[in-house]
Formats: C-alpha cells, sequence, structure tokens
C-alpha cells in the first residue's frame, strides 16, 4: 500500500464541509501537516499518527477527540475501493451505501480502500494540555464520563493507569509543570494504583486568558487530587503526534521493534467497576511495561451501519494495554508472560459475562469470530459473500477460508 502515498494529497478548504481527498496509503501525519497549511485539519485521530488511513479506517481509528466526533469511521465522505471480486467501486452514504459501510471497520475483508475523502474543521494553534491524579477508580470515572457528556467540556478526553510506579511525578517534570510545585513535590503514591486523567483545550494565538478560565471553571466541576495538577501548553501538531517524540527515543535505544503483545478491549459502562477490579488490582499487579489507556466514548457518535462491533450501552470504555516485550527477557517483561496475563484478563471477562469486544481482535477460529460479532455475523457474512465471495481478502485473520465462504 505505501506505493499509492504518491498521490497527492488534495484539499478543498472552500466549501461549506471542507475535506481532504487521500490515499489508502498515505500516512495521517502527513495529512495533517498538508491541512494545517489551509488552517484546517482532520476532526478524529489516533494516538499515533505515523499509520495508514486505509488501516485505521478498516478498524475505526480511536483517540481521546472519539467522545465528540466519533471515530475516524464517523468522518469519512467518501470511499475508492477494490473489492475482492477486483472490482474499482466509488462508495459514499449516498452511492453504493451498502459497500461504503461495510468497508469502514471491516477489517479489509470486503475491499481494499485506495482513496479516502475525509472530513476537515479549521485548526487551532495552540493546546493546553493537562494531567491530573485520582487514588478512586469511581472518582476517576465518575469525572470522566461528566467531562464526554458536557457541552462546555474539554476538547481531548483520556487516562491511563498508573501501577506500581514511585517515579511519576519526576518523570511529568521534564514536559508538564505543577500549578503547585511545593504542594506537587511532598505528593507520594505510597505504592497505591492511581488513575490519571489526562485531558486538552484547543486554542488560538490571543486567546490565552480566555481558554484560562474555561480551563479553571472545568477543572473545579473535577474531584481529583488537588496537588497534582500538572500542565503544559504546546502547538497543536506536537500535541497529536506527541507518541512520535517516544519512538524516537525508544528507536535510539533499540527499543522500538520489539514485540508489542497489545490488547484493546471496549467495556460497557455497566460493567467497568468490575472490570477495574478483577483486571487492576489481581491480574495487572506489577508495573506495566507500557501505558494502560482506560476513557469512556459516547455510542451516539458512532454509525451502527459500520462493521465494528461495539458494546450495546451508550457509554462505553476504551481500555488498552499497550505492553512492549523485551526479547531475552524471562521475568515480567518476556513476550510468553504478557500473552499470558493477557489470556488471563480476557478468561476474566468471560467468565464474569462483561459483555466486552475486542478493538482489533486477534483470533484463531472462525467459530471465536462468530462469537465477537454475534448478531451482527450473518450481516458480516452477507457482506463477505457479495464483496469478496472468494474469500481472496485479509485471510490471515481466518475469519474466512479462502476459497470457501463458510456461512
Amino acid at each position: 500500500m505505501e506505493s499509492l502515498k504518491n498521490t497527492k494529497i488534495k484539499i478543498d478548504p472552500t466549501g461549506k464541509f471542507p475535506y481532504v481527498d487521500v490515499s489508502g496509503g498515505e500516512l495521517w501525519i502527513n495529512i495533517l501537516r498538508e491541512s494545517l497549511k489551509y488552517g484546517l485539519a482532520p476532526k478524529s485521530w489516533t494516538d499515533y499518527l505515523h499509520l495508514t488511513v486505509g488501516g485505521t479506517l478498516s478498524n475505526a481509528g480511536i483517540s481521546g477527540q472519539a467522545f465528540r466526533h466519533g471515530p475516524q469511521i464517523s468522518n469519512v465522505h467518501q470511499l475508492e475501493v477494490i473489492t475482492g471480486k477486483g472490482e474499482l467501486v466509488k462508495c459514499s452514504p449516498d452511492q453504493n451505501e451498502d459497500l461504503f459501510y461495510s468497508v469502514l471497520g471491516g477489517l479489509g475483508q470486503f475491499g481494499i480502500i485506495t482513496q479516502a475523502r475525509i472530513s476537515l474543521e479549521p485548526a487551532p494553534a495552540m493546546v493546553k494540555w493537562i494531567r491530573v491524579l485520582y487514588s478512586d477508580f469511581k472518582t476517576f470515572t465518575r469525572d470522566q464520563e461528566y467531562l464526554i457528556s458536557s457541552e462546555k467540556t474539554f476538547d481531548y478526553v483520556e487516562g491511563f493507569v498508573i501501577i506500581n510506579r514511585t517515579d511519576l511525578m519526576n518523570h511529568w517534570r521534564s514536559s508538564f509543570s505543577p500549578r503547585d510545585p511545593v504542594q506537587a513535590s511532598h505528593f507520594t503514591s505510597s505504592g497505591k494504583t492511581l488513575f490519571c486523567l489526562e485531558v486538552a483545550k484547543y486554542y488560538d494565538h490571543g486567546k490565552t486568558d480566555e481558554v484560562a478560565k474555561e480551563v479553571e471553571m472545568l477543572l473545579s466541576q473535577l474531584s481529583y487530587i488537588s496537588s497534582t495538577l500538572f500542565f503544559s501548553e504546546v502547538p497543536y501538531i506536537e500535541f497529536l503526534d506527541r507518541v512520535h517524540v517516544s519512538e524516537i527515543k525508544l528507536r535510539s535505544k533499540g527499543l522500538w521493534e520489539v514485540p508489542h503483545p497489545w490488547l484493546n478491549l471496549l467495556i460497557p459502562r455497566s460493567k467497568i467497576t468490575e472490570f477495574a477490579e478483577g483486571v487492576f488490582s489481581m491480574i495487572l499487579t506489577d508495573s506495566s511495561k507500557g501505558p494502560i489507556l482506560i476513557y469512556p466514548v459516547n455510542k451516539s457518535k458512532w454509525d451502527n451501519r459500520t462493521s465494528v462491533v461495539i458494546p450495546e450501552e451508550d457509554v462505553f470504555y476504551l481500555v488498552a494495554v499497550l505492553s512492549s516485550a523485551v526479547p531475552s527477557s524471562t521475568g515480567n517483561d518476556d513476550l510468553d508472560h504478557m500473552l499470558k496475563k493477557n489470556k488471563r484478563i480476557l478468561d476474566f471477562c468471560k467468565a464474569a459475562n462483561l459483555g466486552v469486544k475486542q478493538y482489533l481482535a486477534h483470533y484463531s477460529r472462525q467459530e471465536e469470530w462468530k462469537v465477537h460479532f454475534g448478531p451482527r455475523w450473518e450481516v458480516f457474512v452477507q457482506r463477505k459473500s457479495a464483496y469478496d465471495p472468494l474469500a481472496m481478502l485479509a485471510p490471515g485473520q481466518r475469519i474466512f477460508q479462502k476459497g470457501l465462504l463458510l456461512s
């Protein structure tokens, strides 16, 4: 797909609904750089921007803006797709509608995305980036849910779990400033599991005082540990491309090209406390070799016509255990150890009947995929039969046997 990146990024900034036309092999970071030249940017992102458009649209594309704008697949006007029949088809909500929604979140099973038309919006210049800590999980999730349900709120809402870390504040001080340095210097985690709320407010030059007042008002509604408010102000592109900074550091140490046994779960709001008690307290008990993200999104921002499978509740959480293994290790950061821990988490979710759905799912048998899709399995099969009847596309996912479509 990288050969498609040679196609020029074309932006229409003039209409009521500005958009960008890009190839399926283009990287999101390049789209951001080009669209910013017009003062525009896509609405929804992934946390890591050095991914292809076709790749994220074949899954969903989730980040801290998803509570407001939905995933990336909710912000697409049109696609050009090569189906499993070898047909080149343009599709949109008004043209070849079923193929359009099949391909979005379709895991590459129905067609290869060669072009996409992505919705744009005016881009801010700066970001006020804030982190605060909680020791109580229910208070943490209550505040997260309050923020994603409010009309006046932050532009980005995420969070992460901190297990058995004592050097956290020193780590943050390199890029974040404490609101009260003296108070912050006295904070100790005492070995507790902590929960970090990470939020951001976007603004333009000349609006610094105005946004400061707005942020102060929003923070006054929350119940975080008062001594743990840390903030930073960075350009918009620097904020969105923040993970790349970590990538550069890890590459310099030879720690990027290692196995990443990631586990991404979508968990109904009604089950998130039970999940936390069973997983954060009983399974993930040692310091994680990678971040553990946790934040809620609104189901109303997801289009149920796409192929993505999500929990049925109005609010559900993304929990992402983003581990990095050390190939030479035989300890807790060993790949086998991490895979076993992932299995323990999945086994717990199944035994507790939490209604969890995997995001970026991996299964080895069709029967497992049937359970994953549940009542939507028959629609998935019908779409496969219509657009890739010989199961030529993405056979490595083991959903369908190549050359033999099973119902």
